[in-house]
């Protein structure tokens, strides 16, 4: 992984890691929870796909991601989300460090850098303690397209607009960063 401008300020903000605890252990855990989730969306989306269209993919979304995120957390025992600055569901708004690290994707991105390939960890210190923080970009692919493209069709358009109505979640193309998701952990 490129360590970046923003991991290594980051890290110069927070204590030592704690004793015991293995960064490299926590990155293969989060990257494992993150392909995890990404495969059972992916699979649930292409079934709807091909069974419904997109309308019913949207319904996946809407309804499935979150509870696979949910299972996978559990399973993990991390906690597991997705986040946009470009949110089509209103619980995927970036916080600041999240917001940070997005920019820090798209500049990245700017660069040369592929979506596909950026991630980004870091430790930092809460009011509950030590935490563990992984991003990994989700870059647009071929199947988000119908839902997130430059060209929906009109009765996909509507469906967003009814279930999403503050949607900020369109206009992407291929390989466009369409935001991230987020593992964090408890630092023991």
């Amino acid at each position: 992984m490129k360590k970046t401008f923003l991991a290594l300020a980051c890290a110069s903000l927070i204590p030592a890691v704690s004793a015991g605890f293995d960064q490299t252990e926590e990155v293969a855990r989060a990257k494992q929870a993150v392909a995890g989730f990404s495969a059972a969306l992916k699979s649930e989306l292409m079934a709807a796909m091909q069974s419904g269209g997109a309308l019913r993919a949207i319904e996946v979304c809407h309804t499935r991601a979150a509870e696979i995120s949910e299972e996978v957390s559990l399973e993990t025992g991390m906690s597991l989300f997705r986040v946009s600055q470009q949110n089509r569901s209103p619980s995927n708004v970036p916080n600041d460090w999240q917001t940070a690290v997005l920019q820090d994707f798209k500049s990245r991105i700017l660069a040369g850098e592929e979506a596909a390939s950026l991630s980004w960890y870091a430790q930092a210190e809460t009011a509950d303690g030590p935490e563990f923080r992984f991003m990994k970009a989700i870059p647009t692919g071929g199947l988000c397209l119908q839902c997130h493209g430059t060209q929906i069709a009109p009765e996909v358009a509507d469906k967003l607009s009814e279930i999403y109505p503050q949607d900020k979640a369109t206009g992407f193309k291929p390989g466009d960063l369409r935001g991230a998701f987020v593992v964090t952990s408890r630092v023991d």
